[in-house]
C-alpha cells in the first residue's frame, strides 16, 4: 500500500559526486526511489554501483551533492540517526558474507531487535517470523559454520528484514551461487516487493535477474501459500539504472532497457564473460575503518 506521503521519494540523490583514492567514482548522480518502487541497479564491475548503496546507507559521505532519506538529508544525521535508518528504516544485504560467525543462527537475526532495544518476546516473534520467510524455520540453534552456501545467503536476507524495515538494499545476493539456490534468493527478493511491499534498490550484474525480477510476480494463493509466476502485464513502479564509470547512463522502464541503444546497455544485455575472481571482497562490510577504500571501486 502506497502512502499519502508517497510524493516524497524514500531515498533520493542530488547531484553526488565522490572520489577515492583521487578517483572518480560517482559523478552528478541524481535520481528517486519512490516508495514501491523497486530500481535494478546494472553497470560492469568497477562502475560504481557498491559504492551508490553504502552512500545510500550512510557508511560513506559524497564529497558534494545531497542524499536525502524519507526527506531528511543524510549529511545532517548524526549518529544516533544514522543506526536508527541502518537499524530499522533501512536493510542491506552485502555481497560479501557478512555473519557473525560466533553467533547461532537466531542470535544473527536478532542482533539488530537487542541493539534498539526490543523486548525480548519481540524479538522472539519477529526472528521466527523472518526465519519462516526464507525458509530456515528449525535451524535458529545452528552455527553459521553448520549451514550451506544458500542457507547462509538466505540467514543474511533474514537478518536484513528483520523488522521488515520499508527500504532494502541488495548488493549482487547471488554471487557466488549455484544457479538453483540464486534462483531461490531471487523468489525471496519478488516475495519481499509484492507480499511485503518494501522498497528495495537491487544490485546485479547478471542480464538474466534483471529480466525476471521484470518479469515475474508474488501473489497470496492462501493464508500460507505464496505464488510466484510470471505477470501477464508490465510491472508497475520497476525502474532499471546502468552506471558507467560512475556516470548515469541509462534510467527507464524495463521494455525501454531491452530497445535501449546505450553501447552500456548492449553490453549488459549480451553473455557476462567478466572473470569474477578478481572482484573485491570485504572482510567486514559494517566496519567503514577496515574496510580498504580501494575495495569499492
Amino acid at each position: 500500500m502506497i502512502s499519502e506521503n508517497s510524493n516524497v521519494p524514500v531515498l533520493e540523490f542530488r547531484n553526488v559526486y565522490l572520489s577515492l583514492n583521487e578517483k572518480q567514482v560517482l559523478t552528478n548522480v541524481s535520481f528517486k526511489l519512490r516508495e514501491g518502487e523497486m530500481i535494478l541497479l546494472t553497470g560492469e564491475s568497477g562502475s560504481g554501483k557498491s559504492v551508490l548503496l553504502r552512500l545510500a546507507i550512510g557508511l560513506l559521505k559524497p564529497d558534494s551533492g545531497q542524499i536525502f532519506v524519507k526527506g531528511k538529508e543524510i549529511e545532517l544525521m548524526d549518529e544516533s540517526q544514522l543506526l536508527a535508518v541502518r537499524g530499522g528504516l533501512m536493510g542491506i544485504v552485502f555481497q560479501e558474507e557478512s555473519l557473525f560467525t560466533g553467533l547461532t543462527v537466531f542470535q544473527n537475526a536478532a542482533y539488530r531487535l537487542e541493539e534498539h532495544g526490543w523486548q525480548e518476546e519481540e524479538i522472539e516473534k519477529a526472528v521466527n517470523e523472518v526465519l519462516h520467510f526464507v525458509g530456515l524455520d528449525g535451524e535458529g540453534s545452528k552455527m553459521p559454520a553448520q549451514l550451506s552456501g544458500g542457507m547462509k545467503r538466505r540467514l543474511e536476507i533474514a537478518r536484513a528484514l528483520i523488522g521488515w524495515p520499508s527500504i532494502m538494499l541488495f548488493d549482487e545476493p547471488t554471487d557466488s551461487l549455484d544457479p538453483l539456490i540464486a534462483a531461490q534468493v531471487l523468489d525471496l527478493v519478488i516475495r519481499a516487493r509484492d507480499i511485503e511491499g518494501i522498497t528495495s534498490i537491487y544490485v546485479t550484474k547478471k542480464p538474466h535477474e534483471i529480466s525476471y525480477l521484470s518479469k515475474f510476480v508474488a501473489s497470496h494463493v492462501d493464508e500460507t501459500g505464496v505464488l510466484i509466476g510470471e505477470a501477464s502485464f508490465d510491472l508497475p513502479r520497476m525502474t532499471i539504472m546502468v552506471l558507467d564509470s560512475g556516470h548515469v547512463v541509462f534510467y527507464g522502464t524495463p521494455r525501454e532497457f531491452e530497445l535501449a541503444d546505450c553501447p552500456s546497455v548492449r553490453r549488459m544485455l549480451t553473455l557476462d564473460t567478466h572473470n569474477h575472481e578478481a572482484d573485491p571482497y570485504f572482510e567486514d562490510p559494517w566496519d567503514k575503518s577496515r574496510t580498504p577504500i580501494e575495495e569499492l571501486l
